[in-house]
């Protein structure tokens, strides 16, 4: 399942890209099929790999492994009514009903896999559990708004909020924490503490962006200078404890730091976008470029080939590895400075993601082919 939801991902992100810069898509369209259809499902995928490994427990069962294709199929639906006027209303309640329900059902199943933990769970279960709850209300604010279609702006704004840097934002956080040392081969004994200490700031910090941007602009810098503490400590540890890793050539590490250090500058420059300085639809367009790339190109030159031939790692992994990892850091900076640049207003750097992006597919399809 989980090589399919990556390929999924990817064809998402260059499919909105492609509609987004064309003009074939409004914005919004093109944002569903990338957040929605692409990196919502994924990020499902992922946390059912990992959340058995923080908690030590065992693999998830049929029932819940059916959730993050579920969650593909409505994603689509949420895209298909944005590309389908005459479908909107209906497709669009159906579609957030349904991820709802599913997003219900996965914080129910990670619960019950920490109360089944052998010990105390990870702390990085806490960050999916608060991601999966920022979903949750996300979907809500999308029901809201048929019932205060007044407040229908705001509750935009929120949705958009708690998908991008509550949703998407704490995965990818909690995550990083404990995926970059085990790319870059060395522990990080700090991570778990870490871990415990930052998710307070960070949910305040999502929070307060959210609730700020939707009704009263001076909480959402608040909330920009709470999310931004964890992102700077994280990022503080990581060039202490693994500078050669970072500045590699190669490798899964360069490009996760990158996505962190992408998201570092997207946070500077949404103080513009809060001030209204910077276009709404250039900055999701920027997250999605700058961050969510090399992130998720960063995580899959690592877990992907223990995804397609899971159990005894091999040289065929080990390979695999390499050749997913090639240039990898030239391929981060080219999604960064697209990703900032788009953000910044001059949209035509998308394309340059788009090459960077067909560089890496080119990687995995040479992988894929060898298994």
């Amino acid at each position: 399942m989980l090589p399919f939801l990556v390929a999924s991902a990817i064809a998402a992100f260059a499919a909105a890209i492609a509609l987004a810069f064309s003009g074939a898509a409004s914005p919004a369209a093109a944002a569903h099929i990338a957040f929605a259809a692409g990196i919502m499902p994924l990020i499902f995928g992922a946390m059912m790999h990992f959340v058995p490994v923080l908690t030590r427990g065992r693999p998830p069962q049929a029932r819940a492994q059916a959730i993050p294709p579920a969650m593909l199929g409505a994603g689509l639906l949420a895209a298909a009514a944005f590309l389908l006027p005459a479908f909107f209303h209906a497709g669009i309640r159906i579609a957030a009903l349904a991820g709802l329900t599913f997003a219900l059902a996965m914080a129910v199943w990670m619960m019950r896999c920490a109360r089944a933990a052998l010990g105390a769970p990870h702390p990085c279960l806490r960050w999916y559990l608060a991601a999966v709850g920022c979903l949750i209300l996300a979907l809500l604010a999308v029901l809201a708004m048929e019932i205060f279609p007044a407040h229908r702006a705001a509750l935009r704004l929120f949705h958009l909020h708690l998908n991008t840097l509550g949703f998407i934002g704490l995965t990818a956080l909690g995550t990083l924490t404990v995926l970059l040392p085990t790319a870059a081969g060395q522990p990080d004994p700090d991570a778990a503490g870490r871990l415990r200490r930052d998710l307070p700031l960070a949910v305040a910090g999502v929070l307060l962006t959210a609730a700020g941007a939707a009704w009263w602009p001076p909480l959402a810098y608040a909330g920009l200078v709470l999310l931004f503490l964890p992102v700077a400590l994280l990022g503080t540890a990581w060039v202490v404890r693994f500078p050669r890793e970072m500045l590699r050539a190669h490798g899964a590490a360069p490009s996760l730091a990158l996505a962190l250090a992408g998201l570092m500058a997207l946070l500077f420059v949404s103080a513009l976008h809060a001030q209204r300085r910077l276009d709404g639809g250039d900055a999701v367009f920027g997250f999605l470029l700058a961050f969510l790339l090399p992130l998720v190109s960063g995580a899959a030159s690592q877990l992907l080939p223990l995804w397609l031939k899971p159990g005894v790692q091999t040289d065929w992994h080990r390979a695999a590895r390499e050749t997913l990892g090639r240039y990898a850091v030239l391929r981060g900076l080219t999604f960064v400075a697209a990703g900032l640049a788009v953000a910044l207003g001059w949209p035509a750097a998308a394309w340059l993601a788009l090459a960077g992006l067909a560089a890496f597919v080119t990687q995995a399809l040479r992988v894929a082919a060898r298994r």
